[in-house]
C-alpha cells in the first residue's frame, strides 16, 4: 500500500472538516470517525466491494472524517501509521470479537483479543472496541432475544466472560490504550438486562461501554434513555441507524437471522431510520462527551462512499439542530 496522498486531498479534507464542525457547541471536542465495513463487510463476504485500503482511506479523508476503525485488508504498524498520517487521519479503534458459547469465551479468545490489542498499539490507535462474536443460536433470536427460550450464558459462562474481560481490560490499560465493551445483536450480550448484568459484574474504571445505538435499538433498548442511564460509563459511541421495516421482518421471523437482516440492509443511512439521533447527541452533550462518534453502516444499497457522505453530513446537521438545543 502506498502511504502518500495527494496534498490537495489533505487541504480540502481539513477545510471540509472545519466547515462541517462550524459553530462548535458542547460536542465540539468529540472526534468523528467512520467504520470501513461499508466498503468491505468483515462478516459477510458477498457484501464486500473489494475496495483497496488506500482508496478507502482517501475516501474517508475526502468526506471529512477525523479517523476510522481498522478495516479489512488494512496494513499494520508503521505502514498503517504512515498511511493515516499522509491523510491527516487517526486510528480511532480496533474491533475485537470474542468467540463464545453458553459456557463463556472459547479457548484462545483472550489471545485473539490480545492480538487485536497489539494491532491497536502498533497503529497508534485509541480504543479497543470489544464485543462477543456472533453465535448461530443467538443470531436466530436477534431482535427478540428478550423472549422465552433464547439461549443464554450459564452462571459459569458469565464468570469466565467477566474474568477474560477484566484480563483484557488490564492489558489494554497497561498498553496506554482504552477499552470499551460493545453490546451486539446476535450475541450473548444484546439486551438491556444482559448489559446491566455485565455492567454490575465489571469494574467501571476498567470496563467502560461502547454504546452502538443501532444494535441497542435492535435489542429492544432506548438509546437516549440508556445514554443518560449509564452516563460517564459510555466512553465510545457507534452512531448507526435502523430501518424499522427490516427490523420488523427480523422480529417476526420472516428474516431467518441477524445475517439475513444485514443482507436486507437492516442498517441504513444515518437519518433515514428509527434512530433519534438528535436526542442521542443531546444526551451526550449534557455531560460534555469528548470521545469518538463513529458513523457506521454495515451495508447499503448504494455506493459506500455515498452512504458515508450522507452519514457525515446528517451528523453535521444534527450537531447544529439538536431538538433540545443542547448542541449548537
Amino acid at each position: 500500500m502506498t502511504a502518500a496522498a495527494a496534498p490537495e486531498l489533505v487541504v480540502r479534507s481539513r477545510a471540509l472538516r472545519e466547515r462541517l464542525r462550524a459553530g462548535g457547541g458542547p460536542l465540539a471536542a468529540a472526534s468523528i470517525g467512520t467504520v470501513p465495513i461499508l466498503w468491505n463487510n468483515v462478516d459477510i463476504e458477498e457484501l464486500r466491494h473489494g475496495t483497496d485500503a488506500a482508496t478507502i482511506l482517501d475516501e474517508i479523508a475526502r468526506l471529512g472524517y477525523d479517523g476510522c476503525q481498522l478495516g479489512l485488508g488494512f496494513p499494520e504498524g508503521q505502514e498503517l501509521r504512515d498511511a493515516l498520517a499522509a491523510r491527516d487521519l487517526r486510528l480511532a479503534e480496533v474491533y475485537a470479537a470474542l468467540p463464545m458459547t453458553t459456557e463463556g469465551p472459547s479457548d484462545g479468545a483472550l489471545e485473539m483479543a490480545l492480538e487485536r490489542l497489539r494491532l491497536l498499539v502498533a497503529g497508534d490507535g485509541d480504543v479497543l472496541c470489544v464485543a462477543l462474536d456472533g453465535s448461530p443460536d443467538r443470531s436466530v433470536r436477534a431482535g427478540r432475544a428478550n423472549t422465552e427460550g433464547t439461549p443464554a450464558l450459564t452462571t459459569d459462562g458469565w464468570r469466565r466472560l467477566v474474568d477474560v474481560i477484566h484480563d483484557l481490560a488490564r492489558a489494554t490499560v497497561a498498553s496506554g490504550r482504552r477499552m470499551a465493551f460493545h453490546p451486539h445483536a446476535g450475541t450473548f450480550i444484546e439486551t438491556a438486562d444482559e448489559t446491566d448484568r455485565l455492567v454490575a459484574a465489571t469494574e467501571p474504571e476498567l470496563v467502560p461501554l461502547c454504546l452502538d445505538v443501532g444494535h441497542w435499538l435492535v435489542g429492544g433498548g432506548d438509546p437516549v434513555a440508556t445514554l443518560r442511564k449509564y452516563g460517564e460509563r459510555v466512553t465510545h459511541v457507534h452512531l448507526k441507524d435502523v430501518d424499522p421495516t427490516v427490523l420488523a421482518r427480523l422480529r417476526s421471523g420472516e428474516l431467518a437471522d441477524f445475517g439475513a437482516a444485514v443482507r436486507a440492509r437492516l442498517f441504513t443511512e444515518l437519518g433515514a431510520g428509527a434512530l433519534n439521533l438528535e436526542g442521542c447527541l443531546a444526551a451526550l452533550a449534557e455531560r460534555d462527551y469528548r470521545g469518538w462518534l463513529m458513523v457506521e453502516q454495515d451495508s447499503g444499497w448504494g455506493p459506500p462512499s455515498e452512504a458515508a457522505a450522507i452519514g457525515r453530513r446528517v451528523l453535521a446537521h444534527a450537531l447544529r439542530t439538536s431538538d433540545r438545543g443542547a448542541v449548537a
